[in-house]
């Protein structure tokens, strides 16, 4: 890796999987590995992808996902069973170099967390934040300052997406008005509810170094059944 190396065209996906219970109350790994594979991005942050009670394991097996598929998790799990860390994982490509990661803590009245990754791909540097944020509007604020402070104060300073499931329904306010002093959102569109998506629940974020070229919701059949959420997508590069 070099730092001069020009950062590649990527594909980034963001995917609240619900724990892989669909919309027909199944609980279905399967289901989930194969819409990511519609999708086939280059970096994927799940949120709900580990169980909530117990050893939190995660929901899909490492077997499926290195036997069928071009991803590998991020090693962020505090949990020997768990892919992520309070359910927050990122997906790479087994080809790429995961250089450093953490794992978050976040101020809330319930666990919450979010995930953190500098990813080495093709000789660049991206740093990937993956978060699923709070009910409460209040604490969705504290989160994105806490999660602010942590990229703001990482070094090296690099490109970097930040993805997931921010809950915030009001357009331009709260955490995301937070978020978009510093960085820009893909304009994707509704993810949720899957059947009828009405809400831009989930987001995607890039820094002022990274360019969108395209962007959108994952509306295949399958995806409306894996999740109660839509998976968002969007294509970035070097500005």
């Amino acid at each position: 890796m070099t730092d001069t190396a020009p950062l590649p065209v990527l594909k980034v996906a963001s995917y609240n999987m619900r724990k892989g219970i669909g919309t027909d109350r199944r609980r279905n790994p399967e289901r989930i590995i194969e819409v990511l594979r519609e999708i086939d991005a280059d970096i994927v942050a799940l949120q709900e992808a580990d169980r909530r009670f117990g050893a939190r394991e995660g929901v899909i097996p490492l077997h499926l996902l290195d036997e069928h598929t071009d991803w590998k998790p991020v090693a962020v799990g505090k949990r020997a069973a768990s892919m992520g860390w309070h359910g927050n994982a990122l997906l790479v490509r087994k080809s790429a170099q995961v250089v450093g990661c953490h794992a978050l803590h976040l101020p809330a009245l319930e666990p919450r967390g979010a995930v953190s990754a500098d990813i080495a791909i093709g000789g660049a540097l991206i740093r990937v934040v993956g978060m699923h944020l709070d009910l409460s509007g209040l604490w969705r604020r504290k989160q994105a300052a806490a999660i602010l402070a942590h990229v703001g104060g990482t070094r090296p300073r690099c490109p970097t997406v930040m993805m997931g499931d921010l809950n915030e329904w009001t357009a331009a306010a709260g955490c995301l008005r937070d978020f978009g002093r510093d960085f820009r959102f893909a304009a994707t569109g509704p993810s949720f509810h899957a059947r009828r998506p009405v809400g831009r629940l989930d987001r995607i974020m890039v820094s002022s170094d990274l360019a969108i070229e395209d962007c959108g919701v994952h509306l295949s059949a399958t995806a409306r059944r894996a999740s109660d959420h839509l998976p968002i997508w969007a294509r970035i590069a070097a500005a």
